[in-house]
């Protein structure tokens, strides 16, 4: 589990977040949260989720992101990846 903190709502967060995910294998959801922060469930490789948190700590070009906060969570086999509204 990833919280994302910063600017990261209104500037494609979820959007690029969900692509990349997808290019990388990875099944889960992304979604934003009323604290202005985005919330992410992934699942995958160890090599898929490090590139992936990586890209996470960056975000897409209009995103200032100032914290990832990683929590690991039980295994829920997710089938894909998509935003949850």
């Amino acid at each position: 589990m990833l919280n994302v903190t910063g600017r990261v709502q209104g500037v494609f967060y979820r959007a690029t977040a969900n692509e990349i995910a997808i290019e990388l294998g990875l099944k889960g959801y992304v979604m934003n949260m009323n604290d202005g922060s985005v919330f992410i469930e992934a699942e995958g490789t160890i090599e898929q989720l490090t590139k992936f948190i990586e890209w996470c700590k960056r975000g897409p070009s209009r995103a200032i992101v100032t914290d990832v906060n990683i929590q690991e969570g039980m295994v829920k086999e997710f089938t894909d990846f998509k935003i949850r509204h």
